[in-house]
């Protein structure tokens, strides 16, 4: 996508952002979890006000296409992405790419050198298209339902 913008998080993207987790979530990841995981991974859409407190703490950059938020991407200081979705429409487009791009461009200028992050079935290849490695499947419980993700890292 030529007309594709990434950029710093604003603080009035937080509602923009907090819609694109919870659609790829509920509508993104359908292959690759029951709807009742997914409808306990992502009851609703995040509240404005706690969704801009965790964004708060990292890096984040966003993915814009026409005016419209598509995408967006974490990193916390201790070298984690912690969260990495892109709407459901716009995803296999090359937007998670170029958000990853930046990530770790970001990183590299606080002198990070090893990155992690927990990756859902659904990330998973996506970072292994990318050179990370899988150091184990983890289980996580979110009251009775269980979600798998697969805890991973790379040197950079």
């Amino acid at each position: 996508m030529d007309d594709l913008i990434i950029r710093k998080f604003r603080h009035d993207d937080t509602q923009p952002t907090a819609q694109v987790f919870f659609d790829a979530v509920r509508f993104g990841a359908a292959e690759h979890y029951t709807q009742n995981q997914r409808d306990t991974w992502a009851p609703c859409v995040p509240e404005p006000a706690r969704w801009q407190e965790r964004l708060s703490t990292q890096t984040v950059f966003v993915a814009e296409h026409q005016g419209r938020l598509i995408g967006f991407m974490t990193l916390t200081p201790k070298g984690c992405i912690d969260l990495a979705f892109v709407a459901p429409d716009y995803m296999g487009r090359n937007v998670a790419h170029q958000l990853y791009d930046e990530i770790v461009r970001a990183a590299k200028s606080q002198g990070l050198n090893k990155l992690t992050t927990e990756a859902s079935h659904l990330a998973r290849p996506f970072f292994e298209r990318h050179a990370w490695v899988v150091v184990k499947e983890q289980s996580v419980s979110i009251g009775e339902i269980a979600l798998t993700n697969f805890l991973m890292t790379k040197e950079i």
